[in-house]
């Protein structure tokens, strides 16, 4: 069978595409990563607890999923480009009023209500599932993946960034300054405006009823590979969250100054752009349900050996490495199921009912970690956790397949 030029390589429209997705999950993802090493020093000025702000990052992370799938039919009927737009103007008042939360209340609005709506459509599943609808299911994986490691990169770039405005500018200033990069996410969401792919054989399905959300939610909340999928999501919201919020304190806990654990998630994020490139190259050629079961067995045994071995940078450093290329390697796998299961039409929706139990893992890993922390001054039972949700994440992606039940 003969290669088409569409299965080889990706078209203009869809390059531009994938640089508006990459710039703007960078700036997105890479400001949100950055949001842990705000606790010390607004705990510290205000006399805020831990709980305090893990339990507004907590309730952004929880609002972040649950209007997501909301954002996503948004997306797949109106278009991604003015969804990503609206956001990013919610990101910039989101961040300017937490730039002036001098009270618990307005921290919660900020940081908690407004930027977790902005996130919900400025980030993975709407941006993703734009670019999976407009690539050939060939290269669906590659391009997804492609997205993925932008988000990345930005968190490698914007980490280091947000520590050095923090030391010299201060934390309200350094607020300030990132809703000012933020803004450059509206005039990028007009390069999202490639077509979806549309198959050889599409004007033979051409009389084919479409369904209604409705309906296609049916199919989905009734097929438990969906669910077992959806489940799997969890444990890595619960994961990434805890160590991106947490593990900075941690370390600090332990003897370190701040400038370790940014260098730490920076790591994650560099190492992460080969993590998901290559998950979604991989995804391509071999079961992502069984890469998935791998992903988290490794988390793990990653886990496992940090803890076990002596705390120093070494392990440290390693330690961010490691997890790096197994931190966001999960979602262009996790998409591409979906895409798989039900076609890319009513993907952006679908995902982000996926999303939305990745979101209650994070609103978990970031509020317990402080809760805990609060409680007994460490974060052993959280750790724990993490370990025992790895071993939760293998098991439920056994059931998983990507058997195709609905065709584009």
């Amino acid at each position: 069978m003969s290669v088409t030029q569409d299965e080889t390589r990706f078209s203009k429209p869809l390059i531009y595409m994938l640089i508006g997705s990459a710039f703007i999950l960078a700036l997105s993802l890479g400001i949100r990563h950055g949001f842990g090493l705000y606790l010390v020093p607004m705990s510290h000025e205000f006399g805020w607890s831990h709980q305090v702000f893990s339990l507004a990052i907590a309730f952004q992370n929880l609002l972040w999923g649950a209007v997501q799938p909301f954002t996503g039919a948004l997306a797949d009927k109106y278009g991604s480009k003015k969804v990503v737009a609206v956001g990013g103007v919610l990101y910039c008042i989101g961040l300017g009023l937490m730039s002036v939360s001098s009270s618990v209340w307005l921290l919660d609005l900020s940081a908690g209500l407004i930027i977790g709506m902005a996130l919900s459509a400025t980030s993975f599943s709407v941006l993703l599932s734009a670019v999976g609808r407009a690539a050939h299911p060939s290269k669906r994986g590659m391009a997804m993946g492609i997205a993925s490691a932008a988000g990345s990169f930005g968190q490698f770039i914007m980490l280091p960034t947000t520590l050095l405005l923090i030391k010299h500018f201060g934390w309200s200033s350094a607020l300030v300054i990132s809703a000012i990069l933020v803004a450059l996410v509206i005039p990028l969401a007009w390069l999202l405006k490639a077509p979806a792919y549309v198959a050889p054989n599409a004007i033979k399905q051409a009389n084919k009823p479409n369904m209604s959300f409705k309906q296609i939610l049916k199919i989905a909340f009734n097929h438990k590979p969906f669910l077992w999928l959806a489940l799997g999501f969890l444990v890595c919201g619960f994961q990434v969250v805890f160590l991106g919020i947490h593990l900075p304190g941690y370390l600090i806990d332990h003897g370190f100054d701040a400038s370790t654990g940014t260098v730490f998630l920076a790591l994650v994020g560099l190492f992460n752009i080969i993590g998901t490139y290559s998950a979604g190259w991989l995804g391509d050629k071999y079961s992502k349900p069984h890469l998935l079961m791998w992903l988290y067995g490794l988390r793990g045994i990653t886990i496992i050996s940090f803890l076990a071995l002596p705390l120093s940078l070494y392990t440290v450093y390693a330690f961010g490495i490691i997890m790096g290329l197994l931190w966001l390697s999960t979602v262009p796998l996790t998409n591409g199921i979906v895409a798989n299961m039900f076609g890319v039409k009513y993907l952006t929706m679908l995902s982000g009912i996926v999303f939305f139990t990745h979101q209650i893992g994070s609103f978990f890993g970031g509020w317990l970690g402080g809760l805990n922390h609060d409680i007994t001054g460490n974060y052993n039972l959280i750790w724990m956790c993490s370990i025992v949700l790895s071993a939760l994440g293998v098991v439920v992606h056994f059931f998983v397949n990507e058997e195709a039940i609905v065709n584009d």
